[in-house]
């Protein structure tokens, strides 16, 4: 071994606290990305590998009632490779020992031969015979939610008519990865189940035998999606075709890949701030290494060590503290990714786990790690290889000291002297208490970043449901309801009142702009869930024209006073040209309202409705749950309290987790900064500190004259990572923002001060580990002069 490489080891040796501190904080950013990284692979190749083999479809669309003829003809559209009609209904579960009715989908399957498309994957039982009309397969996760086991039994509410249906198998299906209600917003397993029957069964519930309303497409890799979505439409619409639509836009499918491009979002921003400031911390320890061995860079190059040399020697010290730095965090990453793509299947539901990272997210990990590593000792490293061997080998030039504006102001003379020296250091070296402060400002800000969360969810919560709703339940119906339904409703036990709506899929475009969009019809005065501003509360519906979800507008481009095609995608489908009266803002979707009664003469349906709002008695309630599974026509029935437990349930199990690993992290980078700072301001300090502890200071001023000064750097570090946090918060709910929802901006003083305290906590670890340094310290040999 070179007398170098000897020197490397010793001095990694002697370092190793602080060679420790910047290691973790690269092992924490690098940790940060291959977790991304990983996961974002993990789900990708999962949903690939579960896509594929049970053929799942790329054009869905659906139909009041089409004959089973029309299927030769649509698979004469080009580029249609295989096509799949079937019935796909709802109905309302009774199920034992849950008071509340459950809301099903019911999807037929062939009577003979397996599923050409979105195939079951069974994952306990059987099938169903088709000779056995009331055996059901039923959705996996519904199962578990209900303890239901093959040999089960539960009562349905088929068109009017209670059946007991037998349950003979679980099974998963690539359309419900992500199976909510209609109306959702996130899976509530107790409250809605996909339920599979035979197609003969299921076609005599609902009177739809020799016909279909649903279809699947799956398309040759060179076809048009568009083009045959269009050809579909058309020969779909003499049959009540509500418009066929591509797999992005399938709702399963739809939020899975949103949260993949989430991930996407969460890897480009968070590690690059560990590694900046892994950065910033091995400049700072190399910066101070080289120059208190400015002696040794002397005595090597007057030995015959070359520039080249001396430089690729520190270089390899950078090297080895980014490589311990870089297996800590694939290691962490990695358990890490496997973890957090389990947590993922929690919710997206797949029967096999595909977490085989490969070799590039590592590479790619570990490489950005220690470029930043070797990036933030260029510097200083270059210092080393242009010292010249004469001037090495003196003594640094002694900085030069002048009495400053600072000295001379009132403030300085009230201070003691200890404090003088603490303030007269840091005005001297102004840069470099900058940047100390700004790391551990970083870490300030990560922690306000990932807080922040808990308000905005909060937030996000109360606007949607608590200030722009005031309904108990919301019922909506199978088919489109006479308006004296109201009346009805209003008179069933429990019910104190009821406001309707109405509901029309519908296709918006503006210029080349094409959003698929339903229209809700809301009343004039609505109060149980009427259009709800953020910012400016309740919006009275206006008399003509619609009002649009600023998602919707900005998705459209459109502004207030612009007119927008409207393309109606049931009953006698009427195209419109509409205008743009209003633009509000809200957090969850981008909805779209107009006036009730101007919604029902436009469509041609005359005075109908979709679906009651309802308040509900809470002293009656039992007696209106159980009149509810029995009335006909009930498509589904939402719960709005359920709605929020069911929110803060899912959001709770992820976010609160995501926070965790966060504290961590910026408790990991706070103690990194904090305690290089520390460290390396005592061995530029030993010499000093000793002196005025032979000239009678005590352990107590001495450990003020170097703690005080990283105090203030964490006074000052404060208010700056809230500035910070404050910009990381806007950046992150910014690239958050997505269709489904939008998370507000919000933070509270309490979100600032945990964030504070919690680096205080690591600020005041760091300084009693160093304390404990000052108080061994050895004044005599501190104090022998170096020969």
């Amino acid at each position: 071994m070179s007398s170098l490489d000897q020197k490397l080891l010793r001095e990694l040796w002697r370092l190793k606290a602080q060679v420790l501190a910047i290691a973790l904080v690269i092992a924490s950013g690098t940790a940060l990305l291959i977790m991304a990284l990983t996961t974002i692979e993990a789900l990708e190749e999962t949903t690939t590998a579960y896509y594929e083999r049970t053929r799942f479809a790329d054009v869905f669309a659906q139909t009041k009632r089409a004959p089973e003829q029309l299927a030769r003809d649509i698979a004469e559209i080009p580029g249609v490779r295989l096509v799949e009609t079937r019935i796909v209904e709802g109905a309302i579960l009774d199920m034992a020992g849950f008071p509340e009715p459950v809301v099903a989908e019911l999807l037929s399957l062939p009577e003979r031969g397996p599923q050409l498309l979105n195939a079951l994957v069974i994952r306990s039982g059987r099938l169903v015979d088709p000779t056995r009309p009331d055996e059901v397969v039923v959705s996996e996760p519904f199962a578990e939610a209900h303890r239901l086991r093959p040999g089960d039994s539960f009562d349905a509410i088929l068109r009017g008519r209670k059946r007991t249906l037998q349950l003979v198998g679980t099974a998963l299906s690539p359309e419900f990865v992500y199976a909510i209600a209609p109306g959702g917003l996130m899976p509530d397993d107790k409250r809605f189940g996909v339920l599979w029957m035979g197609r003969d069964a299921l076609a005599a519930a609902f009177d739809l035998q020799a016909s279909f309303n649903s279809v699947a497409l799956s398309l040759l890799p060179d076809a048009d999606a568009k083009d045959v979505i269009r050809r579909l439409d058309s020969l779909l619409a003499p049959f009540g075709g509500a418009g066929g639509y591509g797999r992005s836009d399938q709702t399963s499918n739809w939020f899975l890949e949103s949260e993949i491009a989430q991930q996407k979002n969460m890897s480009r921003v968070m590690p690059a701030i560990f590694l900046a400031v892994a950065a910033f911390l091995t400049n700072m320890v190399m910066a101070r290494l080289i120059e208190t061995e400015r002696r040794e860079i002397g005595l090597f190059k007057a030995f015959g060590y070359g520039n080249w040399a001396i430089g690729w020697h520190y270089a390899k010290m950078v090297l080895v503290i980014g490589t311990i730095g870089v297996l800590i965090g694939s290691l962490t990453g990695a358990w890490l990714g496997h973890w957090n793509t389990e947590l993922y299947t929690q919710f997206y539901r797949f029967p096999f786990l595909l977490y085989r990272p490969g070799p590039a997210g590592f590479v790619i990990a570990g490489a950005i790690s220690v470029v930043a590593a070797l990036a933030g000792s260029l510097s200083a490293v270059r210092r080393a290889v242009r010292l010249p061997p004469a001037e090495a080998m003196q003594p640094p030039s002694p900085p030069i000291y002048r009495r400053s504006w600072a000295s001379r102001t009132a403030l300085a003379g009230a201070l003691d002297e200890p404090s003088r020296m603490i303030l007269r250091r840091i005005i001297r070296w102004p840069v470099r208490a900058f940047l100390a402060s700004l790391g551990l400002a970083m870490s300030i800000a990560v922690l306000i970043m990932a807080l922040q969360w808990v308000d905005a969810i909060d937030s996000l919560a109360e606007t949607a449901f608590e200030r722009g709703q005031h309904q108990d339940a919301t019922v909506a119906f199978g088919d489109l309801q006479p308006i004296d339904t109201i009346g009805d409703f209003e008179n069933l036990s429990g019910v104190l009142a009821a406001e309707p709506y109405r509901h029309v899929p519908a296709r918006i475009s503006h210029g080349h702009l094409v959003e698929r969009q339903g229209i809700i019809g809301v009343p004039g005065g609505a109060i149980l869930s009427p259009i709800f501003d953020v910012e400016r509360g309740r919006i009275e519906v206006p008399s003509g024209g619609l009002v649009v979800s600023r998602k919707l507008a900005e998705l459209l481009d459109v502004k207030t006073g612009d007119t927008v095609a409207v393309e109606f995608l049931e009953g006698r489908q009427p195209r419109l040209s509409l205008p743009v009266a209003q633009i509000f803002e809200t957090h969850i979707g981008k909805p779209a309202y107009m006036d009730m009664t101007v919604l029902n003469r436009l469509a041609g349906d005359g005075r109908v409705v979709s679906g009651l709002h309802i308040r509900v008695d809470a002293l009656s309630r039992s007696t209106l749950l159980a009149r509810l599974k029995e009335i006909p026509n009930i498509a589904a029935v939402l719960f709005r309290q359920a709605a929020i437990d069911t929110f803060y349930k899912t959001m709770g199990e992820t976010i609160f987790i995501f926070i965790g690993f966060f504290v961590v992290f910026s408790m990991t980078l706070a103690v990194g900064v904090t305690y290089n700072s520390i460290r390396i301001a005592l061995s530029e300090r030993t010499r000093e500190l000793a002196t005025l502890r032979v000239l009678g200071f005590s352990r107590l001023e001495i450990s003020y004259i170097l703690l005080g000064e990283v105090g203030i750097l964490t006074w000052v570090a404060i208010p700056l990572g809230a500035v910070i946090g404050f910009c990381l918060a806007w950046y992150m709910t910014s690239a958050f923002e997505t269709e489904l929802y939008r998370v507000p901006l919000v933070l509270r003083d309490a979100t600032y001060g945990k964030a504070a305290l919690i680096a205080l906590a690591a600020t005041l670890i760091c300084a009693a580990i160093v304390r404990r340094r000052l108080d061994r310290l050895d004044l005599i040999a501190v104090l022998k002069t170096r020969e």
